[in-house]
């Protein structure tokens, strides 16, 4: 579980996060959900450590990660998985070689062994026989799919994902979202995802959570979401749903 403890974050006499207290639980899906501008990419970035916060607690499982040095925060680290929005796989490698950076980085692992971790992630999201292509030779829900292989590489405890269907078409969107929540359920992570995309939230929102306004401005699931009263959160929901009508 990650628990965000009265988190403040500034930026000079500007407050992004006011006084922000939630829980992301253990192997489930967590969304944050919000307008451009509300807070809740501050939020992801606080609880991975991109950004240091001004006031209030982090936990990772009863650690305190806002308080760690930075020695023990790469301990942390390296239970995070991160799958960044566009997927962020480097150019210049291959499928492959982007699953085995992560393992290359923070283990001590044998080429072999890192090849075959890198096969089993890959067969995992479905990505067969595609190992020595590049990025620039897969479509763009091969390129997440591959992300996501990456961000699991690890075995990681924790799995921050950045917008994960930004780009893609409904189809496609919709086996992320199916993938992303099948590795959350079959390894118990604790999943924190940061979307725009209202067919995640019905989809696979087990936990979801609201920012406005720099606070929390609602939390529940993909049953209450649709009938609540909260104006703010309606009117959100509705001008999302809309949005995405117009794009089709």
């Amino acid at each position: 579980m990650i628990e965000a403890k009265n988190v403040i974050k500034k930026f000079g006499d500007h407050l992004v996060l006011d006084n922000v207290s939630v829980k992301f639980e253990k192997g489930k899906n967590n969304l944050i959900i919000g307008q451009s501008g509300s807070g809740k990419t501050v939020l992801m970035k606080c609880l991975v450590g991109l950004y240091e916060v001004d006031g209030g607690k982090i936990y990772f499982d009863g650690r305190n990660f806002s308080k760690m040095s930075m020695e023990e925060m790469k301990h942390i680290r390296q239970e995070l998985g991160m799958l960044f929005q566009g997927g962020a796989l480097f150019d210049s490698m291959t499928v492959e070689e982007n699953v085995v950076f992560p393992l290359s980085m923070f283990t001590n692992q044998s080429l072999e062994e890192k090849r075959e971790r890198a096969n089993f992630c890959l067969s995992r999201v479905n990505i067969i026989n595609a190992n020595k292509l590049y990025p620039s030779e897969i479509s763009g829900g091969m390129k997440k799919r591959v992300a996501i292989a990456r961000a699991i590489s690890l075995n990681p405890r924790y799995l921050f994902c950045d917008e994960p269907n930004s780009g893609l078409d409904p189809m496609t969107a919709n086996l992320i979202d199916n993938l992303i929540s099948e590795i959350t359920h079959e390894y118990n992570i604790t999943t924190v995802i940061n979307t725009h995309d209202m067919n995640s939230v019905i989809e696979i929102g087990d936990n979801i959570v609201f920012i406005n306004k720099g606070k929390v401005w609602w939390e529940g699931n993909s049953s209450t979401i649709m009938t609540t009263d909260n104006p703010e959160l309606n009117d959100f929901v509705f001008a999302t749903q809309l949005t995405r009508k117009l794009r089709k």
